[in-house]
């Protein structure tokens, strides 16, 4: 007897359909499975043949051939156990017909027939509705994730015994639908608020302005100043992720096995990773590549705090995914890539004891040691970081002023009218904020008027800014002439985006 079922495998963010044929046959019982499998799915051989038993069905003896067709494409992951399962128990007559070309199953077997939730479920049900597949199976704590997707259905089921009365019709199971069918509720609910923050109205400043262009920030200043308490607020006012945006996250967290709730993630990912991390970590990787932080932290933050602790080697690595917005991991099997579109938020001490220019404490380190110090951030990855503002001490009358500060609500709503004046300019050209425009669109948006060009090429001699540098401080000013609500670029625009970078000249000058 002869079956197919289809089921799905992940090659990065990207599922491709698999065909699982089954054949039973004459002959010596042998149990074989064919088309570039991977050890986890050679071992399913032991977990279906189990789960069959004990869900009370006999395992046939006879020659078994199971084919995984594409068979030049190398299959990873235990999700093809039950698609086996359900392909033997057809051959041997125990399931009754089903619309096989628009039905998937997916779901990892144990030994008594329950069905174990998997990775990447998400990525999975988008693949197959692509494929025209209208009706997926899959494991009953992936139902909240599978469910997003809204045109394919669902059905969550607990057991082989479950899945099989289903099909057979002897049991009813309804299509699950998602329980957060509406996105555009507000859902941020953050415990911090940018008016805990007393004093450094320089530093929200240039908080709200990187928020508002989706820029890349570093902090300069001595300990205590208030540069992690202002990063770890940073979420608070970015503008709500939209559908797609966080269908993309959710997918990576999927993937990468950090999706907690089984529903769609609806905040903006902050990721902060210890100084001793490796670049493996950073970027994602390893024998089966799963995304790293760069990858967990798109559309969102990555925060690195006292970031000259970082290995170098390690932040180089960071040069390529702030540039392309992409990461992309080879291995002798395969190529993935994982979107990197994020902010990086960094911030550092002025050197090693961390009171170089601090007017109320005395620096105790030597110029070498300084120099040092400052040099473990290459030229290259500063070039890449938009706005570098210096976070000195809070003066006492400041801490102790007791005022209502502007809170994040405020901040985050001045931000949403920046962001949709860009999404508005940007609608034919796939931008989405002003850090991802391309020097073309530096061109064609960034209209400077006759005084901030005279301000422009007298900074450009006197700082000797990169062409890099260059164009990231056109991108910053646009991001404060929307801030602004002005569609020409003025003076006082480029005066506050030099401003950003002209500590490039007091410390690494």
């Amino acid at each position: 007897m002869y079956s197919i079922v289809n089921t799905c495998v992940l090659q990065g963010l990207n599922g491709h359909i698999i065909q699982v044929e089954t054949d039973l046959s004459k002959g010596l019982p042998v149990f074989q499975i064919v088309g570039l499998p991977d050890a986890s799915i050679k071992e399913s051989k032991e977990r279906v043949r189990t789960a069959i038993k004990n869900s009370g069905y006999i395992f046939p003896v006879s020659r078994i051939t199971v084919n995984l067709v594409p068979a030049h494409l190398r299959k990873e992951g235990s999700q093809l156990d039950l698609a086996i399962a359900v392909g033997i128990l057809q051959s041997m007559g125990e399931i009754n017909d089903f619309d096989y070309k628009r039905t998937a199953f997916i779901g990892e077997l144990s030994l008594d027939g329950r069905i174990n939730p998997i990775e990447g479920a998400l990525p999975m049900i988008i693949s197959m509705r692509e494929f025209n597949i209208k009706k997926c199976i899959v494991p009953f704590a992936n139902r909240n994730e599978a469910s997003i997707v809204e045109d394919i259905e669902i059905i969550p089921v607990k057991t082989l015994k479950e899945t099989i009365d289903y099909l057979n019709g002897e049991k009813e199971i309804l299509p699950h639908k998602s329980p957060n069918p509406l996105f555009s509720d507000n859902i941020d609910d953050f415990q911090i608020d940018f008016s805990d923050i007393k004093g450094q109205e320089g530093l929200k400043r240039a908080m709200e302005v990187a928020a508002a262009g989706g820029h890349n920030i570093l902090m300069i200043g001595p300990p205590g100043a208030g540069k992690t308490m202002a990063a770890r607020r940073l979420p608070t006012i970015l503008p709500e992720l939209s559908f797609e945006e966080a269908i993309e996250v959710t997918k990576i967290y999927s993937v990468a096995g950090l999706l907690q709730s089984n529903e769609l993630i609806r905040q903006r990912p902050f990721r902060a990773p210890h100084h001793t991390a490796s670049s493996t970590s950073l970027i994602g990787g390893g024998r089966i590549p799963k995304p790293g932080e760069v990858s967990l932290a798109h559309n969102g933050v990555l925060f690195l705090d006292e970031i000259p602790e970082f290995k170098r080697d390690v932040l180089e690595v960071l040069r390529q995914p702030m540039e392309d917005g992409i990461v992309t991991i080879s291995r002798a099997h395969a190529t993935l890539t994982y979107p990197a579109k994020f902010m990086l938020v960094a911030s550092m001490n002025p050197c090693p004891c961390g009171y170089y220019g601090d007017p109320y404490h005395e620096c105790t380190c030597s110029q070498s040691s300084i120099d040092k110090y400052l040099g473990k951030l290459s030229n290259p990855l500063l070039d890449r970081i938009d706005i570098h503002i210096e976070v000195l001490p809070v003066d006492y009358s400041e801490l102790k002023e007791d005022k209502n500060l502007e809170s994040s609500n405020e901040i985050r709503n001045r931000v949403n009218r920046a962001r949709q004046i860009q999404l508005e300019r940007y609608r034919y050209d796939k931008v989405y904020s002003n850090s991802q425009l391309s020097p073309r669109h530096i061109k064609k948006y960034c209209k400077l008027n006759k005084g901030a060009e005279r301000i422009m090429q007298e900074a450009f001699k006197r700082y000797r800014f990169s062409a890099r540098t260059y164009n990231k401080i056109l991108k910053v000013g646009r991001t404060i002439a929307d801030l602004d609500g002005k569609e020409t670029i003025m003076e006082k625009h480029i005066l506050e985006a030099v401003r950003y970078r002209s500590l490039d000249n007091k410390y690494w000058g």
